[in-house]
């Protein structure tokens, strides 16, 4: 059983910055295409980040391009988001993704983590 589990949310400063954990279970981690979306609260959700299992070549969505870094560890099958310089628009349900494709699209990716909430704090 495949399991995707975020930690590192919760409430950050305007301006600040953020660290998000994913942990995988039941798959090859190396070989899928690892990613963060993110939803706010009455929004559709939306692509963030994502690193490559072939070369883990990384791409951003321009929202966060410049201020974010998305980094896996295939030992510890993990994977980080780096967020910083938060911005009014970052807070949000951030979840963590896996897939088989190198894509942007969500409804590529097959498994997905619970969410974790990031509250943004003036």
């Amino acid at each position: 059983q495949v399991q995707l589990v975020e930690s590192g949310g919760g409430l950050v400063q305007a301006g600040g910055s953020l660290r998000l954990s994913c942990a995988a279970s039941g798959l090859t981690f190396s070989t899928y295409t690892m990613a963060w979306f993110r939803q706010a609260q009455g929004q559709e959700r939306n692509f963030v980040a994502r690193t490559n299992w072939i070369g883990g070549t990384t791409y951003y969505a321009d929202s966060v391009k410049g201020r974010s870094t998305i980094c896996r560890d295939t030992a510890k099958n993990t994977v980080y988001l780096q967020l910083n310089k938060l911005h009014s628009e970052d807070p949000a349900v951030y979840y963590c993704a896996a897939g088989e494709s190198v894509t942007c699209e969500s409804n590529e990716y097959h498994y997905w983590g619970q969410g974790d909430q990031v509250t943004g704090t003036s």
